[in-house]
């Protein structure tokens, strides 16, 4: 048995739900509200989590991804009693043979439990089922417990950017990425 089924074996495997109907979009923003001001203002401040929130987190913005980028969403389950710990998006890009993941949020009680590496795992069997080659992220330089989940799931910094997003505000962040090996699909 490899390392990687050993690790995968160890973590826990949650199960993704797409966001397909009008009442999942407005659930899914509902929930992205939730989590990104928990979080986020200790980090960016509260000017800048709302600016970011209403740009990128309502509804209206996550249907005009769907629409125009091909955006895919998932609500992440438990597995022990299939209650939402948050939600992951993002889209393929067959140009670059990659699948950026745009979002990978959990509410504060689940963090610490591995949630993210089974939505790392269901991101590598995503990107082999559509022969990409790699999937890559941005997260936030000051982001300590993400980048160390993506370190430890296998994504290398490959650049650091700076993006204006408007309003003055700036997003400050490392690019990740992990390559996708040819290797079984699942668990």
């Amino acid at each position: 048995m490899d390392e990687n089924m050993v690790r995968r074996r160890s973590i826990a495997v949650p199960r993704l739900q797409p966001v397909e109907t009008d009442a999942d979009i407005e659930r899914l923003a509902k929930l992205a509200h939730e989590i990104w001001f928990e979080y986020w203002p200790a980090h960016i401040g509260e000017a800048q989590t709302r600016y970011m929130v209403e740009r990128f987190q309502t509804a209206e913005a996550i249907r005009r991804d769907m629409a125009s980028s091909a955006y895919e969403y998932w609500f992440v389950l438990a597995p022990d009693d299939g209650r939402v710990v948050g939600y992951t998006g993002g889209h393929a890009e067959p140009k670059t043979g990659r699948f950026f993941i745009s979002k990978i949020y959990l509410r504060a009680c689940e963090r610490g439990r591995h949630f993210a590496s089974g939505v790392i795992a269901f991101y590598e069997d995503l990107c082999r089922e559509r022969g990409l080659r790699a999937m890559y992220l941005t997260v936030n330089k000051g982001n300590v417990l993400g980048i160390r989940a993506y370190k430890g799931n296998g994504f290398k910094v490959i650049d650091a950017v700076e993006t204006d997003i408007g309003q003055g505000f700036v997003m400050d962040d490392y690019i990740m990425e992990k390559r996708v090996d040819e290797g079984a699909l699942g668990w």
